[in-house]
């Protein structure tokens, strides 16, 4: 059983591709990073999928979904991170009512850096096959203000990216992929 977390390369356009979608794909290697640092070792697997070619249709994703679908009910969870790395406010959820409550107490876990709210729906190009087929998917929820001030233009540079707010999206997608990753039953469908 997998719990998917992802980001894509992808950057075709001028500039540097560092926030749309360096940030995402960042904070998903830095998840599992730090679930391995910390010893973790959740009861399904956690998958890093940077994804490529997002922005000329969808065709690494469209791939990995082809090459994987015929175990679509082993995902539990796919997660991207495809809206820059800003200030985090929550998660985008799609999934049951009753998968939307567990991702609802999952999230009263982050009390402390104030990011608790689940948003409708979950947005991803690169998740969306799987969405549409039932699984559960999830995409980080931030502070948008500034993304098309960057968003493909010479400016997308690291420059962009804060550490601190790059920190809390990582401690988003590291507590909720490795909660859902190491809960006993995989989320109702």
């Amino acid at each position: 059983q997998v719990v998917l977390v992802s980001g894509h390369l992808d950057s075709w356009d001028v500039g540097q591709g560092a926030m749309d979608d360096g940030g995402g794909a960042f904070i998903s290697w830095e998840a599992l990073s730090l679930i391995k640092d910390l010893g973790l070792r959740p009861k399904r697997t956690l998958r890093l999928v940077l994804w490529t070619g997002e922005e000329q249709g969808g065709v690494g994703a469209k791939q990995y979904y082809q090459l994987h679908k015929e175990n679509i009910s082993n995902f539990d969870l796919v997660m991207e991170s495809d809206e820059g790395t800003f200030k985090p406010s929550g998660l985008g959820f799609s999934g049951s009512a009753e998968a939307r409550d567990v991702v609802k107490e999952i999230m009263t876990l982050l009390w402390p850096i104030n990011v608790t709210d689940v948003f409708d729906p979950a947005d991803g190009t690169d998740i969306a096959y799987w969405m549409r087929d039932g699984v559960p998917g999830a995409s980080l929820h931030n502070d948008i203000n500034k993304y098309f001030w960057f968003h493909h233009s010479q400016g997308d540079t690291m420059t962009v990216q804060d550490p601190n707010q790059m920190n809390l999206c990582a401690a988003v997608w590291t507590v909720v992929s490795y909660v859902i990753a190491d809960m006993e039953d995989m989320l109702p469908r």
